[in-house]
């Protein structure tokens, strides 16, 4: 953001904007304040409230991004961490490396997310067994997968809503 500023409006959560600002100072302001929805203690009592704010976050990469929102018991956030980055249409996920953070945070539970550059938010097969080896592999030590989120442009798909975690 260039010299744009916000003034906060008389309605909490409202703001003016006190100069000219471009596109790319909106596109950057709704990523700070997504990043700040998702900062650590804030509670997640619906995964349909990260959905916003993660989609704002991973749907103008060019690659694919798998992502993981860290979760205490309490289901409030510990962190949110970019975690494997790969091509246009792929990503490789290390299982070990996703349960070696989640124990590493102390986390009871975790919501996957990731990006389809494509624009399309339909899961793939791919996308289903990694889920289902990720969510085996958590239970194992007690760490619960509340849902895997696709991201496709300015489109969601949560696994959790279509019954396939």
């Amino acid at each position: 953001m260039t010299h744009a500023k916000l003034k906060a409006g008389e309605v909490a959560g409202t703001y003016h904007v006190t100069s000219p600002v471009t596109e790319t100072d909106i596109i950057t302001m709704a990523k700070r304040f997504a990043r700040r929805k998702l900062a650590k203690g804030r509670k997640i009592t619906q995964p349909s409230q990260a959905f916003e704010h993660l989609q704002l976050l991973l749907q103008d990469y060019e690659h694919e991004v798998f992502s993981v929102l860290f979760l205490d018991s309490q289901h409030r956030v510990i962190r949110f961490e970019e975690m494997f980055r790969g091509t246009i249409d792929a990503a490789s996920v290390y299982p070990r490396e996703v349960l070696k953070t989640a124990l590493a945070y102390n986390a009871a539970a975790v919501i996957l997310v990731h990006n389809h550059p494509s624009g399309d938010p339909e899961p793939s097969d791919a996308d289903r067994r990694i889920t289902e080896q990720l969510k085996e592999m958590l239970e194992l030590v007690e760490i619960r997968v509340i849902d895997h989120i696709v991201v496709g442009g300015d489109q969601t798909v949560s696994l959790a809503e279509r019954g396939d975690l």
